[in-house]
């Protein structure tokens, strides 16, 4: 061995299988560290993590109307009563939210979940007042939402053939709305989608139903809606919007007139061929008693008395020649459709020869007609308190 070769093995720099050891060894425990860096990190922001969620997850149940019990559900069947009013547009989180306020469910996220299994049933939940159990298992309570028959709230049906000098007062009854809300309802007849030949009267657009009005709901809305319904049965029965007012009005008579539906089309007839033929028997005047019961807002007796149909009022049809003004009350539905379909036939006249049946007779001669005007007599003499 030379002395350059000693001085190189014990004093130079070492030969290449070192240094490749060294570093290999050094690596590791540089990875080390750094894998026990990164666990010791994970812990510490695990543990934040679980306690952020611990201390925050009372605060946000609150704020979203959790509670502490989120997810957690009622063994039900529950007892007692509450009512549970759902508002038109209510949304599931907005009826989840009611349902346990009242106490009808534990948690919002026990009825979300019992909705969201049947998305269409949910979407058929119908706005009204519902008489439910506090403490109901979630899928119960959706349940009994469900079915509209349920709805426990004011329910108020409008016969047909009413003026609407009575309708008004039965809608506050229902609602608690103040008559006078409603009288000032009527001036801005516009909103109520009136159309143009109404001429600012509601009479005959109120459309005689059932209705579920939310007790404080504007007495604007209440009227709109049914002057709405009255609009979607003159379509529905064909009729064009021109000629509204003027069927309407025949449909308000024949109701007047009729007490059953088979005579409808018939009495139809008759007004229509007495409009037709001014110089017919009647030289063009309808002489319906229903427009003279309407001048003197009277009801309760057949026929009418002389002084009433001597009334100068442009509803007495026994002086005035053709329809009155407009309609005498709000007919219902198959009296429309009689009115924009009269049935075929050459009567001039008929007479409801039993009031209490409503049993009528029609004619086409003044003698025929006679004829059955003294049946009628006849049921008056047997029934003074009635004629």
């Amino acid at each position: 061995m030379t002395q350059d070769h000693l001085d190189t093995t014990i004093f130079g720099e070492p030969p290449p299988e070192e240094p490749r050891r060294r570093r290999r060894q050094r690596q590791k425990r540089s990875t080390g560290r750094s894998l026990l860096t990164i666990i010791l990190a994970v812990v510490l922001v695990g543990g934040a993590t679980v306690m952020a969620f611990t201390i925050l997850k009372p605060i946000v149940s609150s704020i979203t109307g959790g509670g502490g019990s989120e997810g957690e559900d009622f063994a039900g069947p529950g007892d007692g009563e509450v009512a549970v009013t759902v508002k038109q547009g209510d949304s599931g989180e907005s009826i989840a939210t009611t349902l346990k306020s009242a106490g009808v469910v534990k948690s919002r996220t026990a009825y979300l979940d019992a909705s969201a299994a049947d998305p269409e049933l949910s979407a058929k939940i119908q706005a009204g007042t519902y008489t439910l159990k506090k403490g109901m298992k979630a899928l119960d309570a959706f349940t009994l939402l469900a079915d509209p028959a349920n709805r426990s709230g004011p329910r108020l049906t409008i016969p047909e053939g009413l003026w609407a000098s009575e309708i008004i007062p039965r809608l506050s009854k229902a609602t608690g709305v103040p008559v006078a809300n409603y009288e000032a309802a009527l001036k801005d007849t516009t909103a109520l989608g009136l159309p143009e030949s109404a001429k600012g009267k509601v009479e005959g657009y109120l459309f005689p139903s059932s209705y579920e009005f939310d007790k404080g709901t504007p007495a604007a809305s209440q009227l709109k809606a049914m002057v709405a319904m009255t609009l979607a049965e003159l379509k529905k029965a064909g009729v064009q919007p021109d000629d509204y007012a003027r069927i309407l009005t025949v449909a308000s008579i024949v109701e007047g007139e009729v007490n059953g539906d088979a005579d409808r089309a018939k009495v139809a007839r008759v007004i229509e061929n007495r409009l037709d033929d001014p110089n017919g028997p009647t030289i063009g005047r309808l002489q319906m008693d229903s427009t003279v019961h309407y001048i003197e807002q009277k009801r309760g007796r057949a026929g009418t008395s002389n002084e009433a149909r001597n009334s100068n009022s442009p509803y007495n049809t026994y002086k005035v020649t053709g329809l009155p003004p407009g309609p005498i009350n709000s007919p219902g539905a198959a009296s429309i459709e009689a009115a924009a379909n009269p049935a075929e036939g050459p009567w001039f006249y008929f007479v409801a020869v039993n009031p209490t049946t409503g049993e009528t007779k029609f004619a086409v001669t003044q003698a025929e007609h006679d004829v059955n005007v003294q049946e009628f007599n006849q049921w008056c003499a047997a029934n003074k308190d009635k004629c």
